[in-house]
């Protein structure tokens, strides 16, 4: 079971497990986004860029961190909605075939004060790969359940 806006602690930074970043993965997100720039699908284009190769989308990135983040079980059974993503920046590439691990920082975590139900928390969350060099950054906010709307929701 994940924890409930009252168990986050400001500060708290969680670690998830890495995940290599696939060949299939840029392949299967260019046909579901429609995103089929050459930096994504042309080994011969990229190759000649000043990247030098090719490189995941940017918002898969951004879908890899959801799905990191849900490998910390932070959330599980817990989590009622995404409610935001801020301040997102690309600071350097995704090579197809990095390995990247997600560290997620803890901003605040705030029970409601109209819906004590539930909570809203802010983490900072940083996509490293395995040079540890900080590929994305942002924050994301999650509503979430309080103990006594969880203890609620049971009933």
């Amino acid at each position: 079971m994940g924890k409930c806006v009252e168990d986050f602690v400001e500060g708290e930074v969680a670690v998830s497990p890495s995940r290599t970043v696939t060949e299939t993965d840029v392949v299967m997100y260019s046909w579901i986004s429609g995103d089929t720039n050459p930096m994504h699908t042309d080994s011969v284009y990229a190759a000649a860029s000043p990247l030098g190769a090719r490189i995941a989308h940017g918002t898969l990135g951004m879908s890899i961190v959801t799905g990191l983040s849900a490998r910390i079980g932070d959330f599980d059974g817990t989590a009622i909605a995404a409610i935001g993503v801020y301040d997102w920046v690309f600071l350097a590439p995704i090579y197809i075939n990095d390995t990247v691990h997600l560290r997620a920082t803890v901003r605040s975590a705030t029970v409601s004060q109209s819906k004590p139900d539930r909570g809203v928390v802010e983490r900072l969350m940083e996509l490293v790969n395995q040079d540890d060099v900080v590929v994305q950054r942002g924050i994301m906010k999650t509503m979430t359940y309080s103990r006594a709307g969880l203890q609620a929701s049971r009933s």
